[in-house]
């Protein structure tokens, strides 16, 4: 049994049910441990999905089975990341990782619960920023504390909704490949929103390829881990795979405007 079933899914908000639905008869298994990455163009339906597997929206057809439990609502067993920090601004960054320990397991004394929120910012390379409230962080740092107390949180899955998209860029191929460690180290299901095929290369075991409101592909990536941009770009793999990629986007375009063949 796969850890993640999405099985003949669709969806559309009510009020807009006269017209194409948002995702139509999606299906998509994910394994335990897998990193998987939903890749499409803006409106696609990618940020709907993410939003129906945290359970925030309940679909027109079809479900979503975690260990063979349909979905019904949000549960402990997902942490979620957003693009916009979501921190809470009251809360120091350590107790902001102690909020997310207390969510996750209840079993912990409060002095284990300082003692691993210290172990989750040193892991994120923020050991000396505890005491720190978000305002005082730069957004690197705050998605650095957001990304603790996901893992803190002990979830077997982890929903990331474009985490990286609002940082720069040097900054946020640090925090790529340190997710991308922390994740695989942990043994973490991930699902990760993005529309940036590099990002997808340098993170997925397997790339899902959607176009508004359905898969268009899934295509694995076999480069072996821990991969780092800097040596993955001048590889033949990873031009392969680029331009594999691309050619699936503007295929769609020539299709619409009648061409039969997009030369790269």
């Amino acid at each position: 049994m796969s850890k993640i079933e999405i099985r003949h899914l669709s969806f559309g908000y009510e009020e807009n049910k006269n017209h194409t639905p948002i995702l139509k008869d999606i299906n998509l298994s994910i394994e335990e441990g897998e990193f998987i990455c939903i890749l499409g163009p803006s409106g696609c339906g990618k940020s709907t999905l993410l939003s129906l597997l945290e359970g925030l929206n309940v679909s027109s057809e079809g479900g979503i089975y975690i260990d063979g439990n349909e979905i019904k609502g949000p549960g402990t067993d997902r942490a979620v990341v957003f693009q916009h920090y979501s921190l809470f601004p009251w809360l120091s960054a350590k107790k902001n990782i102690i909020f997310g320990i207390k969510q996750g397991n209840k079993k912990y004394s409060k002095a284990q619960r300082d003692e691993l929120a210290d172990e989750y910012l040193k892991n994120v390379g923020l050991e000396e920023a505890g005491d720190k409230y978000p305002a005082q962080l730069s957004g690197g740092m705050q998605q650095r504390v957001a990304i603790a107390r996901a893992l803190a949180m002990e979830a077997d899955i982890l929903l990331m909704d474009e985490p990286f998209g609002a940082i720069d860029p040097k900054l946020r191929q640090e925090l790529q490949e340190l997710f991308s460690r922390l994740s695989k180290e942990k043994g973490k299901t991930v699902v990760f929103v993005t529309h940036d095929i590099d990002e997808a290369i340098l993170l997925a075991d397997r790339i899902v390829v959607m176009e508004p409101g359905r898969i268009r592909a899934e295509i694995p990536v076999t480069i072996p881990n821990p991969r780092k941009r800097d040596e993955l770009a001048g590889t033949e793999e990873f031009q392969k795979l680029h331009r594999k990629l691309i050619s699936l986007f503007y295929e769609r375009v020539a299709q619409e405007i009648g061409n039969e063949e997009v030369v790269l």
